[in-house]
């Protein structure tokens, strides 16, 4: 695989992917004790009914605002993901595409499925056309060095469709690799679509993300997005 590179040079548009130097370092302590109850000890925790969240998250927030500029202002989140890796919960992560929403309950609508519930929610894959005009944020509440397992990404991926498990390592050595570093407070913007994965860290510390999908569509009939 390509050598990944330093990734501050990307446009959503363009590549997929953007970073936002410093957008939540105003709101990071109000994010911290906004999510403070949660075990410590998962590697990932679906979350959702968090009120206080919501402000930051909404489309006039620090953080929904910069989705808001690439959806308009009617995005709204959709889900969210409470990420940590640290000595303990070190994982890797193979390259994929993100491919499941979050629903309120299961409701059999045409095109949407398998099915699958995680943490109690439910989750289903929709028409992948949908997931093309969905935006994805990652929200860093500690410093992502790259000895701190980065996601690393393949630009422009977003644009290759649903990209089949046996083109996958031949799209990612044609759009090369990017490794998104970040400081606390900085935001991450990505398609939802890319191609991303994760390594191990060499050096494991606490590397928290509130991983956040937005929305500006409802479901088709009874379906409603779980929200956060």
């Amino acid at each position: 695989m390509r050598h990944a590179t330093c990734s501050t040079d990307l446009r959503i548009r363009e590549h997929g992917a953007q970073l936002y130097t410093g957008a939540a370092t105003g709101d990071l302590n109000a994010v911290r004790k906004a999510l403070a109850h949660l075990p410590e000890d998962h590697a990932g925790i679906r979350i959702s009914g968090i009120a206080d969240l919501r402000p930051f998250l909404s489309a006039a927030g620090s953080v929904g605002s910069i989705a808001a500029d690439v959806l308009g202002p009617e995005c709204r989140p959709v889900r969210a993901i409470l990420f940590d890796k640290t000595a303990e919960t070190n994982w890797s992560l193979n390259w994929h595409q993100d491919r499941t929403i979050c629903v309120q309950q299961r409701i059999d609508v045409t095109g949407y499925g398998p099915w699958t519930v995680k943490r109690g929610m439910q989750h289903v894959e929709p028409p992948f056309d949908l997931l093309t005009r969905m935006l994805t944020l990652r929200v860093h509440l500690d410093d992502v060095p790259p000895n701190n397992s980065p996601l690393l990404i393949a630009p422009g991926s977003h644009d290759e469709g649903r990209i089949p498990v046996t083109r996958v390592q031949e799209v990612v050595e044609r759009r090369g690799v990017r490794a998104c570093l970040a400081n606390e407070g900085d935001v991450w913007l990505y398609k939802t679509t890319i191609l991303h994965a994760s390594e191990a860290a060499s050096e494991p510390r606490h590397r928290r993300v509130l991983q956040v999908d937005f929305a500006a569509e409802n479901l088709p009939g009874e379906l409603r997005w779980l929200g956060v």
